[in-house]
């Protein structure tokens, strides 16, 4: 293959040995050093510094890291390229050239960070310090970095920061700071630009679905280092929001919601927590044995090719209440919210709706497809198609049912009889109490945080955002933008 003209090129002196070095119109640096030898400016030089009479790329390269008994796979080093040019004159050029194409590759040049040292294991600061900050710090970026200190913490900061001073806002974290954001964004009066600021996912946390989702999209594993050059590089996609309404509260979503058997799982383990990752295995195991059917409804608008779901049904309507009879989460002033984002216009009384009767085992509606890194809960899910993914568990036997949920690490869960999987446009959820006990309802869980509790459900009486009550699912697609390796 001819290799593309050269922008600049100039007789230099790299690692000890003059040779030509050309930087490329297809965006190569190009020297036959050794044979030919290439550096891709947008995949793998993150900066450059201009040190006295050298110039200094910083970059970061696959390399073959060989592990557990001889297997290999693809690991990112940080390694520092230096060549000297032949003058004065050809340095200056150098650094123009270079700057002017990095420049042209639209990279985010001041990022706001928001650093959760609460989530997970309580690395977050540690992985910041330790493989974030290097990394931005080699791109030049400039970096504002804020320790999250209470919960809504992030959401608070963001309803009244000025955006005209950044490129994008990074979480590190788990995932539930970016839920944060994104509610404190849709929030604001100036919420149609405010949501526009793209967002960016650094796996620090317990669950790290979006990261997971974001990475494997494109093949590469979900670690640090990947989820930083993804932010760094610049690329941009847009990212559904779906908007959970009951009266004038509203929550929004960019991972998941679930009720009945995964919701029982994420919360009630918590009291397992000692007990690390291993909690929710063995919870999973404790509550499939003594398993629960929780009496309810679902309406939903079938996304096209799933109206063979449900029977056919009349727009059930919205729930009128105003949350719970806790105390609020977030105690915001409804005044506030009606000045925010309203969710997606739909004229919901003339749609196609179904409708599917319980009793439940388990209702999952996803955004994305990883709730978790070891958890693809929807593999057909999409960024931005507009629709939900929607799993629903029924009738299963035990048996059966622990083959499923060990199944969820690879999607192979949603192949099974016993398994409903088909997206929605719009979903209303109407809860109800367990089969054989109306005295014990159960949790809906919205991206991590508890949505709602019902009466004697796990720790009931802590505040909850909404009522074990009706309430609706709508998505606005592409609503949010997030920084992508694709």
């Amino acid at each position: 293959m001819d290799r593309p003209a050269a922008i600049f090129s100039d007789t230099v002196n790299l690692n000890g040995t003059v040779t030509q070095l050309s930087l490329l119109a297809d965006g190569r640096l190009w020297w036959p050093e050794g044979g030919q030898r290439n550096l891709s400016i947008e995949k793998e030089v993150l900066g450059f510094t201009g040190d006295g009479p050298d110039i200094r790329l910083k970059t970061i390269v696959e390399t073959e890291d060989g592990c557990c008994g001889g297997a290999s796979r693809a690991k990112l080093v940080r390694n520092d390229v230096v060549f000297r040019p032949s003058s004065e004159e050809t340095h200056r050029l150098w650094c123009q050239k270079l700057g002017e194409f990095i420049d042209s590759l639209g990279r985010p040049k001041r990022l706001f960070v928001f650093v959760n040292p609460f989530g997970g294991t309580k690395s977050a600061v540690i992985v910041f310090r330790d493989q974030v900050k290097p990394l931005l710090e080699d791109a030049q970026v400039q970096l504002t970095v804020q320790e999250t200190k209470h919960q809504l913490h992030a959401k608070q900061v963001v309803q009244s920061l000025d955006f005209s001073k950044y490129d994008g806002i990074v979480c590190v974290s788990g995932d539930g700071i970016l839920v944060e954001v994104v509610n404190g964004l849709l929030q604001r009066q100036d919420w149609d630009t405010a949501i526009k600021m793209p967002l960016g996912v650094v796996p620090a946390g317990t669950g790290n679905g979006m990261a997971k989702s974001l990475l494997d999209s494109v093949g590469d594993p979900c670690t640090v280092p990947n989820a930083v050059l993804a932010i760094i590089r610049g690329r941009k996609r847009k990212l559904d929001v779906a908007t959970i309404t009951q009266g004038e509260t509203r929550f929004f979503s960019v991972l998941m919601l679930a009720w009945g058997l995964v919701a029982d799982i994420d919360i009630e383990s918590e009291k397992y927590r000692w007990m690390g990752s291993a909690r929710i295995d063995f919870y999973a195991l404790t509550r499939i044995l003594h398993l629960r059917h929780y009496i309810g409804c679902l309406y939903f608008v079938p996304a096209p090719g799933f109206e063979a779901y449900g029977d056919p049904t009349s727009y059930p309507g919205s729930s009128n209440n105003k949350g719970s009879n806790s105390e609020l989460i977030d105690e915001e002033p409804l005044k506030l919210q009606r000045l925010g984002y309203q969710g997606p216009e739909i004229d919901l009384e003339n749609q196609s709706w179904r409708v599917l009767n319980g009793p439940f085992i388990s209702v999952w509606l996803h955004n994305v497809a990883w709730g978790a890194e070891n958890t693809k809960a929807a593999p057909d899910a999409k960024f931005s198609d507009g629709y939900l993914d929607l799993i629903i568990t029924k009738n299963c036997p035990k048996l059966p049912l622990l083959s499923l949920m060990s199944d969820l690490n690879n999607g192979g869960h949603v192949k099974s009889p016993y398994v409903m999987y088909l997206k929605v446009k719009v979903l209303v959820l109407e809860p109800g109490p367990r089969l054989g006990d109306q005295e014990k309802e159960g949790i809906i869980d919205a991206d991590g945080e508890v949505l709602a509790r019902g009466k004697g459900s796990y720790q009931c009486e802590q505040k909850a955002l909404m009522a074990y009550d009706k309430l609706q699912i709508t998505v606005d697609q592409g609503l949010a933008t997030i920084f992508s390796p694709i």
